[in-house]
């Protein structure tokens, strides 16, 4: 069972070897001078606590970021500039307040996702024509490969695998150098179906590809947000692909890059 570290007799301490959190509370027992101990698993609370905690310090920091210019853009514009500059600063407003709405309505959905189960409307197309839809998405400076056998009918929402896709697309595209391919594969899989979506990037080490898919999750904090986004896009490509009934992951692709890999249940 593990060995309690010493501590207070009541309180919180951990379980030796297990990094268990289990609270402590002494009450006298049945027979005199007995004493009873009773042990309260806490680990699944005090790690929603830090994740909460996590979430808000992350909210706060994407938000002071556009908030501050909008700010400093705001004076300016009461300094009575020309109006050479009166047109740069009302197009900084415009893109500011346009990232701050994408990050609440990015979290709007998110909390849908995450809140209740979602109603999906399933309809059979094929996946080859919606990867094609989907191309104007990494055009900017990549190539979009296709690997398919034919054509390919699922049967599955539409919309919501085509988001799920589409950001998936977004993310490789960010982390992948101007001229190179993205590299999407379909194919059948043991009851189902699988896609891949390839970059030809730095990759990710192992340590991260699980965490990724958290809300605000960055590889690397570092990287400008233009450049690297919000990192809500994969937390809701993960939800998206559960309420599909499906699953997502990344693993190294074998030749270098990243690979992002979501599987489909066949259709009822």
């Amino acid at each position: 069972m593990g060995v309690l570290r010493a501590g207070k007799p009541e309180g919180e301490t951990q379980l030796v070897h297990r990094r268990r959190t289990v609270r402590t509370k002494l009450v006298p027992g049945p027979q005199p001078g007995e004493t009873l101990m009773f042990l309260t698993d806490v680990s699944e609370l005090r790690r929603l606590e830090r994740v909460r905690q996590e979430f808000v310090a992350n909210l706060v920091h994407e938000l002071k970021t556009p908030i501050t210019s909008l700010r400093l853009t705001a004076e300016s514009l009461l300094g009575d500039p020309p109006a050479r500059e009166r047109a740069r600063f009302a197009d900084r407003l415009v893109r500011e307040a346009d990232m701050i709405s994408r990050i609440i309505d990015n979290l709007r959905q998110l909390a849908e996702l995450e809140s209740a189960p979602q109603a999906l409307e399933a309809s059979a197309f094929d996946l080859v024509e919606l990867v094609e839809e989907l191309r104007p998405r990494v055009d900017r400076g990549h190539t979009l490969t296709i690997q398919a056998p034919g054509s390919l009918e699922v049967t599955t929402d539409r919309a919501r695998l085509a988001q799920a896709l589409g950001n998936l697309l977004d993310n490789a595209a960010k982390f992948s150098p101007p001229g190179t391919a993205i590299d999407v594969f379909l194919q059948p899989a043991e009851g189902g179906l699988r896609i891949g979506v390839r970059d030809h990037g730095p990759g990710i080490s192992p340590e991260h590809w699980q965490r990724v898919f958290e809300r605000f999750y960055k590889v690397d904090p570092a990287r400008p947000r233009e450049a690297g986004g919000f990192g809500l896009g994969l937390a809701i490509t993960k939800h998206l692909v559960q309420a599909l009934g499906g699953r997502v992951w990344t693993e190294a692709a074998d030749d270098g890059g990243q690979v992002f890999l979501i599987e489909l249940p066949a259709a009822p």
